[in-house]
């Protein structure tokens, strides 16, 4: 689908359901304003912004904002009025206080690897692009930690560990920035053993909209633990960056396993596959990495890799540690497995081969979107309680069928995580109001399961509605309140999460 800023007129709006009326609505206004009607920033704040940063570092292109303007989503694009570089956290200071005391709104920018409209400027204000701080500031081997700054990714931040016998193991799939991954509190495949940013995250450098610095666990501070105070760290792990820019982070590494071996079985269906998952973690088998793949999936992968798997319901299952535990855990997983019905495994151990079968699941959103060329993809993202998730999967897999829609499911489920990966056509709007009905049925099957709207790709725009039915109105107040008390103008990232 076109990148292009313009929002087309919907002559089907009177066919479609009230919340899906509102909802293109609201996207065809914001394209509209962010295109067409706002006037540009004022000249002489544009000369502001270029004498904090130097003219190479500001731009007010078209083709610059558009590329700001959007991230993986579905949503449409709302490009910013100006983009910023800059290149050290004093520069990040000056210009958000610049743009605090002129009421412009700012929105941070890491890799556009999100999958909720998070960095689309639905209110214009200035971009802030902050890859060119790119610094890895501080190494402690022996704390397991280390200190980056927002322009590294992870893959940099491995290459960089690479020969020390640590690494960063949150996988989110993309190469996303490490800031901007603690921005969404993003996860990934390893987190069913290794935890998601959260816990990860040992302290942040945070500008603050109005310019001042905080150090969410104290400067240069990174203990394992602490019991000091509100928790700020965490406060601002997952805040989609609407409560301020994250500069810096310090993150906890850990100890690169000695042996490693991976596998893919494959299962008469998907509520056996997913059975399977429940039984190995009641079994408190050490699992690295549990993926499941539906056989639409599976098979969509295995055309699009070349890699020739059955079309079956999968799950690819991966062990670390010692050659010797690594075996009795190789020997727990086949028995589980066939208890399931599940094919006999074979393993593998050499580095190219697994990242061979990674990569294949890595691609599964380019494989979705190859079962359908020229359509556009949109992809779930709920979380549900380990003992819910059979059922939540199973009825799932039905409301798809039912719908008729093509709508592959993969997931983390080591963690009840899973996703479909809608592939549709977005000016039929028969299908897009299907669409529409189906991921809120989806978001309210997993609130009503006890789970949550979303485990790792964040509110943005698509899910505010869900947001509130799963906290509560209590729970949004206090979120509004915390903002409110950051950010009273509502100038960070605004249109976001509430």
């Amino acid at each position: 689908m076109s990148r292009s800023c313009a929002v087309p007129v919907f002559p089907f709006l009177s066919r479609c359901n009230m919340a899906l009326r509102r909802v293109l609505a609201l996207a065809a206004a914001l394209g509209r304003r962010s295109c067409c009607s706002k006037p540009p920033l004022p000249p002489d704040f544009v000369e502001a912004l270029r004498a904090v940063v130097g003219t190479p570092n500001v731009s007010t292109a078209t083709a610059v904002r558009e590329q700001h303007g959007h991230d993986e989503s579905m949503h449409p694009c709302a490009p910013p009025d100006a983009v910023v570089w800059p290149q050290a956290v004093g520069q990040v200071q000056e210009l958000a206080a610049l743009c605090h005391h002129r009421r412009v709104p700012m929105v941070p920018f890491g890799t556009g690897t999100g999958l909720e409209g998070g960095v689309n400027a639905v209110q214009g204000g200035v971009c802030f692009d902050l890859s060119r701080m790119d610094a890895i500031a501080e190494l402690s081997l022996e704390d397991f930690s280390v200190t980056v700054e927002p322009g590294v990714t992870r893959k940099a931040l491995n290459k960089h560990l690479r020969g020390t016998g640590l690494w960063f193991p949150v996988d989110p799939g993309a190469d996303a920035s490490l800031c901007g991954m603690a921005a969404t509190g993003a996860s990934g495949t390893n987190a069913v053993r290794y935890g998601t940013m959260r816990p990860n995250v040992l302290n942040l450098r945070v500008v603050l909209p109005d310019g001042r610095l905080l150090h969410t666990a104290g400067p240069g501070r990174q203990p394992r633990k602490r019991a000091a105070g509100y928790d700020l760290t965490s406060l601002f792990v997952g805040s989609e960056g609407t409560l301020g820019f994250l500069t810096q982070a310090t993150l906890r590494l850990h100890p690169l396993p000695e042996a490693t071996a991976v596998t893919i079985a494959s299962f008469p269906g998907v509520g056996a596959a997913v059975a399977c998952t429940v039984q190995v973690l009641q079994a408190a088998v050490p699992v690295a990495r549990i993926e499941f793949l539906d056989e639409v999936m599976a098979d969509a992968c295995s055309r699009f890799s070349g890699m020739g798997l059955p079309v079956a319901a999968t799950l690819l299952l991966e062990v670390h540690g010692s050659r010797c535990s690594l075996a009795e855990q190789q020997q727990q997983m086949e028995e589980i497995v066939q208890q399931n019905g599940g094919s006999s495994l074979a393993w593998a151990e050499g580095l190219e081969e697994r990242e061979q079968l990674w990569s294949m699941r890595h691609n599964a959103w380019y494989a979705a979107l190859a079962l359908r060329p020229g359509c556009q993809g949109y992809s779930t993202d709920v979380c549900v309680p380990i003992s819910r998730l059979p059922d939540v999967v199973v009825e799932t897999k039905q409301d798809l069928q039912a719908s008729s829609l093509t709508g592959p499911m993969v997931g983390h489920v080591g963690d009840g995580n899973f996703h479909c990966i809608l592939v549709f056509n977005s000016q039929d709007p028969e299908e897009a109001q299907r669409i529409h009905a189906f991921t809120q049925r989806l978001g309210r099957r997993a609130l009503a399961a006890g789970g949550t709207c979303t485990g790792e790709h964040g509110v943005g725009l698509g899910k505010r509605a869900l947001l509130q039915e799963e906290l509560g109105q209590e729970g949004l107040d206090t979120l509004r309140s915390i903002k409110a008390a950051l950010d009273p103008h509502n100038l960070m990232n605004p249109g976001k999460v509430l």
